[in-house]
């Protein structure tokens, strides 16, 4: 049997949930979500820059056969705001992955690093409510996932297997609605999304549906006034995935998708040109197919810039 039929990793959650998962941004002293978008305006011809850094850590294995895959990211996003209602998101990650698992006498390593596939999309605020101290915003997004990424790398054991490439080799598209409540002293955000993969080198990773909430509540200080150089908004943020199987060869993958329940306490510091940010998201709940490899912890940091 294959060395990649054996590992039933939960792939497209990885690659498919990053555009949504990495562009959260904000304009002037404002908070937002860290592991999902906003509605909340990009300034007419503003940039705004995000670099943040993830490491996801694998859990427990159903099959014995120990797996342990680790993976860091690097994800680079670009934002600009053609008006105030339009904004366009450019990303590209850069992702190292490790992998070791017991196949037969012996514990068997392979890993790969290298750009990943780029993702574009483009959001716009359709509706919104302006009152003394607080305001709605209902927002769109739709985009692409281009195939820039390594779909055919190899190691001394041959071809890897596609939970270790860093590109899928597809063209996929996704898209959602986003609304953000936001008032002086905290924020809620929610999003639905969904995303459509295709099939690459007779491997398609699942289609995945996506749920997300976010509460960032205003912690220092605790009554505005003036000569304040930043913010702290505590963060707390849910995230409910469902996947469907990756197919193989146009059959289904018993050991892949399913439905995972995630929560994330967070921090961030905010200022009028820049935020620092980090949250830790693990598992409150995880129904997979099969023996597909578990998660056990996503830990999250970075910065955003507006200029």
């Amino acid at each position: 049997m294959k060395f990649w039929r054996h590992t039933g990793i939960k792939y497209g959650c990885v690659t498919g949930g990053l555009s949504a998962l990495l562009l959260a941004v904000s304009s002037n002293i404002q908070a937002a979500p860290i592991t999902f978008n906003t509605a909340l305006p990009v300034a007419k011809e503003e940039f705004l820059f995000r670099q943040q850094f993830i490491v996801m850590q694998s859990g427990e294995d159903p099959s014995g056969t120990q797996r342990d895959r680790t993976e860091t990211i690097s994800a680079t996003a670009l934002v600009y705001g053609v008006n105030n209602k339009l904004a366009l998101f450019g990303i590209l990650p850069y992702r190292d992955i490790d992998l070791s698992m017991n196949v037969g006498a012996g514990t068997v390593s392979r890993s790969n690093a290298s750009l990943g596939d780029v993702s574009a999309f483009a959001r716009y605020i359709f509706r919104q409510k302006n009152e003394a101290g607080k305001t709605l915003r209902l927002a769109a997004f739709a985009g692409i996932k281009a195939p820039t990424g390594e779909d055919q790398a190899s190691d001394s054991l041959g071809t890897l297997p596609p939970p270790l490439q860093t590109g899928t080799g597809s063209w996929d598209v996704f898209g959602g609605l986003v609304v953000t409540r936001q008032t002086l002293d905290y924020q809620l955000d929610a999003q639905l999304s969904v995303r459509i993969n295709n099939a690459a080198n007779n491997f398609e990773v699942g289609d995945v549906l996506q749920i997300d909430a976010s509460l960032q509540k205003r912690i220092w200080p605790r009554e505005l006034g003036s000569g304040v150089p930043g913010f702290v908004y505590a963060v707390l943020e849910a995230n409910v995935s469902t996947q469907q199987k990756n197919t193989i060869n146009g059959t289904d993958d018993a050991n892949s998708g399913g439905t995972r329940v995630l929560l994330a306490p967070g921090l961030q510091y905010v200022t009028r040109r820049w935020i620092a940010e980090a949250a830790l998201q693990f598992p409150v709940r995880q129904n997979l197919n099969g023996t597909a490899l578990e998660l056990d912890t996503i830990a999250r940091a970075g910065v955003r810039f507006n200029f």
